[in-house]
């Protein structure tokens, strides 16, 4: 080769390779870090189920229904997973037949082509921003699926059949959870994602939904034999501060994840929930303090999931002195509904469910809209309140019908066809025994 056929072919070369690098850098390639904190979310709100919510609502109840709280946290885990991997993540991700501002069945509920993960390999990354692998999102939002039914349990323990339990878990989540999580969620042309509503991290999705499904199911089950007359104290509330400590950590995974990267968003995410939390703990703590007269271990407890619960939508966009606002309110709200209200009303729900994740999660979805903006602090692209908060309020509302209908409707279908309560003598030996043929404390 002449040495002019050398420098042509150099010339030609140096043309070329600059376009090959930047094809290759506009190419998506997966971030380790992205991914390293992605996997540690994941385990962390996992961990809030099992064991955070087994411990924290099985020390609540009475020592004779201790476990059959614990295995319905186990036994939904291992539902809610198998479901998610063969439609679950599909109804609730799949865009298909997705357009913005255009209104239709996909608007509500995604399509079949994820079902069974079709698709999926260990090469998938998530997107061209989010560059984890789609295996470790299709994980972390299978916790998310897990927990909400789960926190529902707390609305009916110590009464439901087990069976009964699963069946109605299963449907629930078919019909409620997944088309919730679609429509928030899932992007460009999803119902509530196109009326701008802001839940970063399952306000909307996984507290006020679960609260709401609580709610009916307490009202369709009726009261616990002897309430509210009774003494019905918490057995061991060590289990239940133990899984307090145990939510609260697993909830930086729950809302810094939601962040999908380890940056900036993620770092703030953590922060305002350590904020929101702290202050709902000390609101409740005072607002008991101050209305009966001594502090207790359950009230600073529940204050605390009051404040996880409310910053969970806000934790992306509000800054430090929003989630400050948001937990005092939280705090002190929760505490009303949770005491005052349910007592003025007369349900029983068991564990608060209603009145910690469905009150709280509509305070911090509505008190999110007033403090995005950047006007009072927050890193959201609100430029309006006052209609931010009508959109919130609007996506809460349409949350709470929609919710309340189709958890009603599907409890009576299965009341009809296999009953949904434990009969007399089964609640009065306790589900332990009853349902399990067990005992939580062999003295």
């Amino acid at each position: 080769m002449t040495l002019r056929k050398i420098a042509g072919l150099g010339a030609l070369l140096s043309l070329v390779m600059p376009g090959l690098a930047l094809a290759e850098e506009a190419a998506p390639a997966l971030n380790s870090g992205d991914t390293a904190w992605m996997l540690t979310a994941t385990a962390l709100v996992l961990f809030m189920t099992i064991p955070g919510l087994a411990l924290f609502y099985g020390g609540m109840v009475r020592s004779k229904n201790v476990l059959s709280v614990m295995m319905q946290c186990f036994a939904i885990t291992g539902l809610m997973s198998i479901l998610w991997v063969v439609y679950g993540y599909s109804l609730a991700f799949d865009t298909t037949g997705m357009e913005k501002g255009v209104v239709n069945l996909y608007s509500f509920v995604g399509g079949f082509s994820k079902a069974f993960l079709a698709g999926v390999t260990p090469q998938n990354l998530t997107s061209a921003t989010a560059l984890f692998p789609e295996a470790v999102f299709i994980t972390f939002q299978m916790t998310f699926a897990i927990i909400t039914p789960a926190l529902i349990v707390g609305a009916f323990a110590e009464r439901m059949k087990f069976s009964a339990m699963l069946v109605f878990m299963g449907i629930w989540f078919t019909l409620v959870y997944a088309p919730i999580a679609h429509m928030v969620w899932s992007g460009d042309g999803a119902l509530m994602w196109d009326w701008g509503v802001l839940d970063f991290a399952g306000g909307t999705v996984v507290h006020i939904n679960a609260g709401i499904a609580g709610l009916v199911c307490c009202l369709v089950l009726g009261k616990r034999k002897g309430y509210p007359t009774t003494p019905m104290a918490p057995h061991n509330l060590g289990y239940t501060l133990m899984g307090a400590a145990m939510l609260w950590i697993g909830w930086f995974g729950f809302n810094a994840g939601s962040a999908a990267a380890a940056n900036g968003t993620a770092g703030m995410a953590m922060l305002v929930t350590q904020i929101a939390t702290a202050a709902a703990a000390l609101g409740w703590m005072f607002a008991e303090w101050i209305g009966h007269g001594k502090p207790s271990a359950l009230g600073i407890a529940s204050g605390v999931v009051a404040g996880l619960v409310a910053i969970t939508p806000a934790a992306g966009t509000v800054g430090p002195m929003g989630a400050l606002i948001i937990g005092l309110a939280s705090g002190v709200i929760c505490y009303v509904c949770a005491t005052s209200l349910k007592r003025k009303l007369g349900y029983d729900d068991s564990l608060d469910a209603f009145g910690v994740h469905g009150v709280g999660g509509i305070v911090g979805a509505i008190l999110t809209g007033v403090f995005a903006a950047p006007a009072l602090g927050g890193f959201g692209a609100v430029t309006d309140i006052a209609a931010q908060v009508w959109v919130q309020t609007k996506g809460v509302l349409f949350t709470v019908v929609y919710t309340a209908i189709v958890t009603y409707v599907i409890l009576k279908v299965l009341d009809v066809l296999m009953g949904l309560r434990v009969n007399e003598e089964e609640e009065s030996v306790g589900l332990d025994l009853a349902q399990h043929n067990e005992r939580g404390y062999n003295l």
